[in-house]
């Protein structure tokens, strides 16, 4: 699998030759600029944890141009029909699909979901993703929760993709502790120093996560992680 960062909360994942775009907020991301275009992308799966403009992004115009499937809560994936892009695969929470390309399970997220425009946007989600043996966590945006626990007992997390932002998801303190209950092997922080309110010491959570035994990959925009 390879992880290509887009900045804030976007990634590009290739798994068995499927591309996927996690949470496409390419227009308008400060971290994106210089690195890649809406344009540019021309993903199968379009996968989003949320409705919220800064995750939502260019899904409608990558998906109508690429002819990706969207895959996202009901209520998301019925936005996107109403939007007159047929191609979705509908989930909600707790639920798994399994496909060609690997098997995928949304999870919870403690966060809120609506569209720029303001329709409700059903329950926020983090997805499980397994494929070519190897698992990635994306958390979505969410505060800590107990049922991480599980997910670190019941998984063996190669990767996460953990908010550290603070302000709408949880800070670099309560990061920690997500991952003391997720124990992914490397954990890759999102969602942090996109426009003022999330801005974080990235070097000083680096720190403390180093000192609590994590390891941790801090990714620059554009950069790709070989699993």
């Amino acid at each position: 699998m390879k992880i290509r960062y887009f900045g804030h909360s976007a990634f590009e994942i290739i798994a068995r030759g499927v591309k996927i775009c996690l949470d496409p907020f390419i227009t308008g991301n400060p971290h994106a600029e210089g690195i890649v275009t809406a344009a540019e992308l021309s993903p199968d799966v379009v996968m989003l944890t949320h409705a919220h403009e800064d995750h939502w992004g260019d899904t409608l115009e990558i998906a109508r141009r690429s002819g990706a499937v969207v895959m996202a809560n009901f209520e998301i994936t019925q936005y996107v029909r109403k939007h007159g892009h047929e191609n979705v695969l509908p989930m909600n929470t707790g639920g798994a699909v399994t496909l060609p390309w690997g098997r995928v399970t949304q999870t919870y997220a403690r966060h809120s979901s609506s569209f720029p425009d303001g329709t409700y946007g059903g329950n926020p989600n983090g997805y499980l993703i397994e494929s070519e043996d190897k698992c990635i966590y994306a958390l979505g945006d969410t505060a800590a929760f107990g049922e991480m626990e599980w997910i670190g007992r019941d998984y063996e997390v190669d990767v996460a993709f953990v908010p550290i932002g603070d302000g709408f998801t949880m800070g670099p303190k309560d990061s920690i502790r997500a991952m003391s209950m997720i124990r992914p092997s490397v954990t890759i922080p999102v969602h942090y120093n996109t426009f003022p309110r999330i801005e974080v010491d990235i070097d000083q959570w680096e720190e403390m996560a180093g000192s609590e035994g994590f390891v941790v990959n801090v990714l620059s925009p554009g950069e790709v992680l070989d699993l």
